[in-house]
This record gives C-alpha cells, sequence and structure tokens, in this order.
C-alpha cells in the first residue's frame, strides 16, 4: 500500500486543484470532441493492466496485483517494469477505462423515446452516478488508489485526468457552450466529482442511495451559490479533509 508524507502534503495537494483547475480559465486543455484519440496504453501494458484491474478486488493497489496481471497475461514477473509509475499505472488504468466506457454505460435514447425528455443537467447527474457506481466492485480497496493519487509525484497526472473526466461527461451531457461557462462548469463539475468519490467511501447505504443523495445536493448547492471561486474552494476543502479521515480510518498513517 503506498504511503503518503504528511497531512498537509495531503491537503496541499487537493487544495492545488482549485488554483489548478482555475488556470482553464486562461487556455481550453481538453476537447473529447475534436481529437482522435489512440488507444489509451500500449498493446502490453494495455494486457498486463487489464488482466491486473481482476485482482485490484483481492490484493488492490498493489505490486501484487500487477505481477499476477503479468502472468495471467502470458508475462514474466518482470514485465511489469514496462509500467514506469508502478502501481499509479493500474490507478491511472482504471480511471482511464472508465471514463472511455461512460459512453456506452449511459444510453438516453430510450428515455426519450418514451417522451422522457432529459435537460443537460439530468444527464450531467445520470453519467457522473454512472461513473461513481462503477467504483462499487473496488469500492473496499478506493482508499489505496485515494492515497496513491494524493502522492505529490502522481498529483499532477491524477488532477489531469479529473479533468477529462469533467469535460467527458459535460460533452456526453450535450454541453455546446464555447464561452468561459465551459471552464466554469468542468472546474465545479471536477469539485463535486471528487467530493462525492470520497463521501462514496464510507457509504454503506444500499445501491450507494446516500452517494446519489449527496451528489444531488451538490449540484443543488452550485446552481444556488453560483460562485465560481466559492464553491470549488469550499469542495476542495471538504474533499482534502475528508479524504485524509478516510485514510486515517483504514490504518494509513498520515
Amino acid at each position: 500500500m503506498a504511503s503518503v508524507r504528511s497531512p498537509s502534503a495531503v491537503l496541499g495537494n487537493f487544495r492545488a486543484t482549485s488554483y489548478r483547475l482555475a488556470a482553464w480559465r486562461q487556455r481550453c486543455c481538453y476537447h473529447s470532441y475534436e481529437y482522435s484519440q489512440p488507444p489509451p496504453f500500449p498493446p502490453a501494458e494495455s494486457a498486463i493492466l487489464s488482466a491486473a484491474i481482476a485482482h485490484v478486488p483481492g490484493y488492490g493497489f498493489t505490486t501484487d496485483a500487477l505481477r499476477l496481471g503479468a502472468r495471467d497475461a502470458g508475462y514474466m514477473d518482470v514485465s511489469t517494469n514496462l509500467l514506469p509509475r508502478g502501481v499509479f499505472d493500474l490507478v491511472n488504468y482504471h480511471l482511464v477505462t472508465q471514463r472511455l466506457a461512460l459512453k456506452n454505460s449511459v444510453q438516453f435514447a430510450a428515455a426519450e423515446e418514451q417522451g422522457k425528455r432529459l435537460g443537460t443537467g439530468a444527464k450531467v447527474r445520470a453519467l457522473t452516478l454512472a461513473r461513481l457506481r462503477a467504483n462499487g466492485p473496488i469500492l473496499h480497496r478506493w482508499h489505496e488508489a485515494l492515497a496513491i493519487m494524493a502522492q505529490p509525484s502522481y498529483a499532477p497526472a491524477s488532477l489531469a485526468e479529473l479533468a477529462r473526466l469533467a469535460d467527458e461527461i459535460w460533452y456526453l451531457a450535450g454541453d455546446e457552450s464555447v464561452d468561459s461557462s465551459w471552464y466554469t462548469k468542468r472546474a465545479s463539475l471536477s469539485a463535486i466529482y471528487s467530493a462525492s468519490e470520497v463521501f462514496m467511501t464510507q457509504d454503506m447505504s444500499k445501491d450507494f442511495v446516500e452517494t446519489a443523495q449527496f451528489l444531488d445536493s451538490r449540484l443543488g448547492d452550485v446552481m444556488k451559490i453560483g460562485g465560481f471561486v466559492g464553491a470549488l474552494t469550499a469542495w476542495a476543502d471538504y474533499t482534502a479533509h475528508s479524504t485524509v479521515n478516510v485514510l486515517r480510518s483504514k490504518g494509513i498513517r498520515i
């Protein structure tokens, strides 16, 4: 299991979210519909990681899971050296593949054919909840992923993937904004998703009903607050403190 240096370092990493996401005001860093995306991982890495992710429920986000994945994929244990970031590559594989799976996991056509016209907000909610629920099978191991992503060397890549997830959700929901709201919508959704993800690690309700309620409340808050900086800072602070508490509850010394 990965270690975390100190509470202040973890808090600093998550507070930095507001500054990194605010940089979107200066430039658009990702448009899912403007680029023809190559396969996200080279074949050998993809084979090892896709096999290793199946071992996460039992072994966690660990080198053991990676070694077992390499064997299952027909490679020697030493082949895990193909993964320069080690267990973070396993975390990142889950993040990327689940983001890319969203376009096929949530379908709105059937609902609209039945006369249930869904607005953009309803679609954003459905997509965000679908992505959260995709963590379900490995939720008991997600505190390990949080600890890994909180490490200073991996925080930038984690935040970049979070930005891509927010953009993907808004794009799939049909958002066509091209003004400054493009940035604020995605930054706010990134903060909401992060807070909901941390909340979900402690959710014992059936089908994660309490997480859905938490998400609805946060989405409602952004409509009431309307302010980008205040809302984002508040959720960044919530995520930081909650993540520290979650990791401590799991026995990680920080």
